[in-house]
């Protein structure tokens, strides 16, 4: 089936968050997060103060945010119930791929790795990354005609979190390869996962 994609409004309103957070992390990298402020950011994104707060509240913000997320949901969102939980992540996945650039993917390895190296980064990125948990678990649990805190809803959308992570933070993947990467570990996924020795 086909899967809206964000219309032109909604594509300037991620350019424009994409465009901050690139600013920020780019001071972020040169200066140290602490030492950067937010109007070394707006200057550097060429935003006012006020377009910087109508998307970010806070400096911490600009790197907790997922430039791909807000795509994927949205694609997820879309998909009726009565698909099966891994085959809407696989339309839903497609969607969202179509709807976001290399340079998304890019940045959000980039982002990903900043945090992971930034301990003043991680109590943020733990909050982003606990609301992407709940909602993803939310979706899945209606295709799957269960409740969000089901034991193995949380543990198959743990799965899932983990696969998207590490397909992301892998670097023998170019960025052309993310989704053929994820689809492998999607059908990994529901095999059960059978990690066998290999001679």
């Amino acid at each position: 089936m086909s899967t809206p994609t964000l219309g032109r409004r909604e594509r300037k309103k991620a350019e424009t968050r994409i465009r901050i957070q690139q600013a920020a992390l780019d001071l972020f990298e040169q200066h140290g997060f602490t030492e950067t402020s937010i109007e070394q950011i707006t200057e550097l994104a060429d935003v006012s103060t006020t377009t910087f707060f109508r998307y970010f509240r806070t400096k911490d913000e600009t790197v907790a945010h997922n430039g791909f997320t807000p795509f994927f949901l949205q694609a997820l969102r879309a998909q009726p119930d009565d698909l099966e939980p891994l085959d809407a992540i696989r339309v839903a996945l497609k969607a969202a791929d179509e709807s976001v650039s290399a340079e998304t993917w890019t940045n959000e390895r980039r982002r990903q790795l900043y945090v992971l190296s930034e301990p003043d980064l991680r109590g943020p990125s733990v909050g982003a990354i606990k609301k992407l948990f709940d909602d993803l678990a939310t979706l899945l649990a209606a295709h799957a005609g269960r409740e969000p805190d089901d034991p193995e809803v949380t543990a198959f959308t743990g799965a899932v979190l983990g696969i998207f992570g590490s397909t992301v933070l892998n670097d023998n993947l170019t960025v052309d390869k993310y989704l053929a990467a994820l689809d492998a570990a999607l059908d990994f996924l529901a095999q059960g996962m059978p990690l066998t020795r290999r001679l």
